[in-house]
């Protein structure tokens, strides 16, 4: 959640993600606005940084991110092959764990996320909230 707070402070989307794989961490979070990038999400600046790093594209490991992730990232997760995505709260509109559609755990993909739903389902999800609310409210 302090990941996604740095987005936040730049304008973007507070979304974090942190990405465990051999011992090694790799944090990030939204960037589309800084960037500017519609595939600067968490999810997808983690994964990069950890292929640069590890040298291949079949990365594993354990991704931890504050909200589901949307279809692009899902694909991502599954064509790097990450074994495991634990976050916090749905999208229902837009997540791809579960809510909206199912792609990690589609038996159309070659390769199945194991998926942990709502971890600080509640905190994040208001995290969120108050980030749009903030953007709603008249100058």
């Amino acid at each position: 959640m302090a990941l996604a707070e740095r987005a936040a402070a730049a304008g973007d989307v507070p979304i974090g993600a942190v990405l465990y794989v051999d011992g090694l961490t790799f944090e990030a979070w939204n960037e589309k606005e800084a960037r500017p990038d519609p595939t600067a999400h968490a999810e997808m600046i983690a994964l990069a940084a950890a292929a640069r790093e590890l040298g291949r594209w079949r990365i594993g490991g354990t991704l931890y991110v504050t909200k589901e992730p949307c279809p692009m990232c899902a694909g991502a997760l599954a064509a790097a092959r990450v074994e495991r995505v634990v976050y916090g709260c749905p999208d229902p509109k837009g997540g791809a764990a579960g809510s909206a559609i199912d792609v990690l755990g589609s038996a159309a993909v070659n390769h199945r996320v194991a998926v942990t739903a709502g971890v600080l389902a509640e905190e994040t999800a208001a995290q969120l909230r108050a980030f749009f609310a903030a953007r709603r409210r008249p100058e």
